[in-house]
Formats: structure tokens, C-alpha cells, sequence
């Protein structure tokens, strides 16, 4: 017998994770497509009712968002320049009306290599908050999407929230997102840049891309000839030729593989451009 659950209370969800298997239902906007068709045969755990997992909160130590906050929250609230990559990630998560019930913990739950708010979050060294009934733990985003719709998301878990160190959280951030067309679309290749720059030199840089390998890359080539490069006209020059070997792009209907590398070149360097202030209708002159 199939059985739907819709608690209200967090300990509640848990407690029915811990005593049987459950999908786990949001937003809801990859879960229905993915079913189609098909009779239901799993348990579905709506979690639709926990408001305790909406909003941000600002600590001592960290931004924490709550694994229900859509992508429309993640737009409207007062947040640091260093989230304006993620604010913009957001406005790209399909139309506005799934950015209004889509949510960000069921965006890295999903697990797409095409997530648009993963290079946002990675560059701001985001980790993941897992809950199951009996222990909380925190991995690294990078080590929480293990490849293509697989997570570290264990049995009797679920994701309550993605924490953001107030150390990452500084800087200003851009994202990039190349696709065959401006709205509604599944990205080529796509880019997010945090930069801290002081005295007219990168302080500090933290650079990932989506859609050019299984799961999307921080970028530590870039971002080491990045660090300590003067605000110059060769900026972007040192990014087009620094080494992308995270990257392993796949080739498929949207482009070729050779193609999303040369892309992910170009999108990064006007990524790292509109984070400083340069218009991105300049960079590519």
C-alpha cells in the first residue's frame, strides 16, 4: 500500500524517513515530469508543509539557506554582492512560475549536470546540511552531487538546508549562462565568478562552471592566475588561456564537446568581467 505523508513539523518528516523508504516531494517541478505517465509505486513524503525550512538566516558563522526556499525568494532577499551570481542563477531556473515553487535544495537533489544554481553555490563554497532522525551532517557541495542524478544522500536523510561560510560570502559575483536561446532553455555551458579585489588587484577568486562535465567544477587553474593579477585590459586575455583541465565537456544535440570547452572559455572570462563592473555588452570586443 502506497502511502503520502505531508508533515508540518521537521522532526516529524524525519521520523518517517528513519522508519521507511519515501520519495521526497518539493517543489514538486522535476518530480511530476519524471513520473509522466507512470502509476505511482513509492511513498511520497511532501514536505511542502515544514516552513521551518523557507528563508535565509544570517549567523555569526554563516548564510543558511533552508532547503525550501524557491528560487523567486532567492531573488527578493537583501542579500551580499557575493550572491548576485545565485540571484541571477535563479532567474534562470525556467519560467517564473517555477522559479516560484522550485526550490534550491531540490535544484542539487536533482542533480543535473545542467543545474543552473550549482557554479553560483560552488563558488561561494557552499555545503549541504543532511538531517536524518538520529545525527545532522555537513558535506562540501562538490562532495554532496557525485555525478549525473547521484547524490551522498543517504537512506532516512534528507536535505534541510545549504550553509554559505560569511568568509565566501564577500566579494561581488556574476553568472554567465550560454544556451541556443535567451529564455527557458537547458544550458550549453554556464559560469559563475566571485571576485574580491583590493587595491586594484584579484584578492580573491572562485570560479565554477555547469553543463561541461558530469557534475559542474570549480576551476583551479583559473582562479590561480586569477589571484594577485591587476584590474587591467589583460585580464581577460589571462583567463581565455589559463587551464580548464576540471573540465571533461560532453558532446550532445545542444553542441559538441570541443565547442562547450571553447564556450566555457569565453563565458568565463565575461563572467569574471561583469563581476568587476565591466558591461558585458563590451566583453567580447
Amino acid at each position: 500500500m502506497i502511502r503520502y505523508a505531508k508533515p508540518t513539523k521537521v522532526d516529524e518528516a524525519l521520523a518517517l524517513l528513519g522508519e521507511d523508504r519515501w520519495r521526497i516531494l518539493a517543489g514538486g517541478t522535476d518530480f511530476y515530469p519524471a513520473q509522466g505517465a507512470k502509476p505511482f509505486r513509492d511513498n511520497i513524503l511532501d514536505i511542502n508543509g515544514l516552513a521551518d525550512l523557507r528563508g535565509v538566516e544570517e549567523t555569526d558563522e554563516c548564510w543558511r539557506i533552508g532547503a525550501r526556499t524557491t528560487w523567486t525568494d532567492i531573488v527578493r532577499l537583501p542579500l551580499p554582492p557575493a550572491f548576485d551570481a545565485l540571484k541571477s542563477a535563479a532567474r534562470e531556473v525556467g519560467s517564473v512560475q517555477i522559479q516560484n515553487v522550485a526550490s534550491i535544495a531540490g535544484n542539487l537533489c536533482n542533480a543535473s549536470p545542467a543545474a543552473d544554481g550549482v557554479p553560483a553555490l560552488l563558488a561561494l563554497d557552499a555545503d549541504v546540511e543532511l538531517r536524518s532522525a538520529k545525527a545532522i551532517r555537513h558535506l562540501p557541495l562538490d562532495a554532496f552531487i557525485l555525478g549525473n542524478r547521484r547524490t551522498a544522500l543517504q537512506p532516512g536523510e534528507m536535505v534541510t538546508a545549504i550553509r554559505v561560510p560569511k568568509r565566501s560570502a564577500v566579494g561581488s559575483s556574476a553568472f554567465v549562462k550560454l544556451g541556443a536561446r535567451r529564455y527557458l532553455v537547458i544550458s550549453i555551458a554556464m559560469t559563475a565568478a566571485r571576485l574580491v579585489v583590493e587595491n586594484g588587484v584579484v584578492a580573491e577568486a572562485a570560479i565554477a562552471v555547469g553543463s561541461c562535465s558530469a557534475v559542474a567544477r570549480r576551476l583551479a587553474g583559473v582562479e590561480t592566475v586569477l589571484r594577485g593579477h591587476r584590474i587591467d585590459e589583460g585580464l581577460a586575455d589571462a583567463v581565455l588561456s589559463a587551464p580548464i583541465d576540471e573540465l571533461s565537456p560532453i558532446a550532445d544535440v545542444r553542441g559538441s564537446a570541443e565547442y562547450r570547452e571553447q564556450a566555457a572559455r569565453e563565458i568565463v572570462a565575461r563572467a569574471v568581467r561583469a563581476a568587476i563592473g565591466v558591461d558585458q555588452d563590451k566583453v567580447a570586443a
